[in-house]
């Protein structure tokens, strides 16, 4: 996982800068860090690379919110380099430096809004003589910042699917899984964060297919699988179990079991009264946020049982409650 960032520090605005205060202090710092102002020098490359994947994530109000809401770790444990420019719109400042996207960008980000055309031309730098800085080389394929002179080819990138039960989703877990790539097989232990939801993409880089020649190899993406689960239902952070009472129960009340994800059972109070389809709410007993918050509840849905045939006796007493006007 990416070391945590504070994109604000890196633009140097406030958490509650306005989306134009934002855009204003990125396209300054670019151009001040901008590769081609800054030949040989490998610390202004790496904050021009910060400056971008800052901007990526600031000028997206849902990334924004996201990163707001989870902050730095929970936010890259949702969302991969390839997530945080899908879409980046850089056309603006590219304007600045004297290229469109029409002649500059490719699909450098998967065919992102705003890429333009991919010519494959390199483009002379509006920031002195000779070949200057291609756009082309800023992200590769797999949103991977690069920067300078051409970059090699690389291996293909590879997507599989990892299947995880719910309680390893609650509680993160350790799995072995066995790769085999350019004729060779090796074992690789993945872990998966407590709270992880189904479909959340986990990267492993360098693990995917070998690049020609001795380029580096391609990316492997893990597909996180959460398996059914044969009591509980999952949506999002809560967990939902049906639980079925006798008609009585359901007029008279009672004290009733029920299990629970990773605890033991709990006895939980049913009012007299309740109808078929209430929810009975067990506090903090749902799924854990990743990355952290506040976790989720579990919710007990009653189902009241009717039964098919009566003896004679039970039908004599439901003949007098239904004369009682029940």
């Amino acid at each position: 996982m990416p070391a945590a960032k504070d994109y604000y520090k890196i633009l140097g605005v406030a958490k509650s800068a306005t989306p134009e205060e934002i855009k204003k202090q990125y396209r300054k710092l670019a151009m001040e860090y901008h590769p081609d102002r800054n030949k040989e020098d490998k610390q202004a490359e790496e904050k021009f690379k910060n400056i971008n994947e800052a901007y990526a994530v600031l000028s997206d109000p849902k990334k924004r919110k996201q990163y707001d809401t989870f902050g730095s770790t929970g936010f890259h444990q949702r969302f991969s380099q390839e997530d945080i420019f899908q879409g980046f719109d850089i056309g603006d400042i590219l304007k600045d430096f004297g290229f469109t996207t029409d002649d500059v960008f490719g699909s450098i980000f998967g065919g992102g809004r705003g890429c333009g055309k991919r010519t494959g031309r390199r483009q002379r730098s509006p920031f002195g003589a000779g070949q200057g800085f291609d756009f082309q080389d800023i992200f590769s394929q797999t949103g991977h910042q690069r920067f300078g002179a051409q970059q090699p080819a690389r291996g293909s990138d590879r997507t599989t699917d990892l299947e995880i039960t719910l309680e390893e989703a609650a509680t993160g877990t350790t799995k072995s899984i066995t790769l085999s790539a350019g004729g060779k097989r090796q074992t690789v232990n993945v872990k998966t964060p407590a709270g992880v939801t189904d479909g959340k993409k986990l990267r492993l880089a360098g693990k995917g297919e070998p690049g020609p020649s001795g380029t580096p190899p391609g990316d492997l993406y893990l597909v996180v699988r959460v398996q059914p689960h044969p009591v509980f239902r999952r949506e999002e952070k809560h967990l939902y179990l049906e639980k079925e009472i006798r008609f009585t129960e359901a007029l008279l009340g009672t004290t009733i079991e029920v299990p629970t994800l990773l605890e033991e059972t709990r006895k939980v109070r049913v009012p007299a009264g309740t109808q078929s389809g209430a929810k009975i709410r067990l506090r903090g007993m749902g799924m854990p946020v990743m990355g952290g918050g506040t976790p989720g509840d579990a919710y007990v849905v009653l189902r009241i049982s009717v039964p098919k045939k009566l003896n004679k006796r039970q039908r004599e007493l439901a003949q007098e409650l239904a004369k009682e006007g029940m």
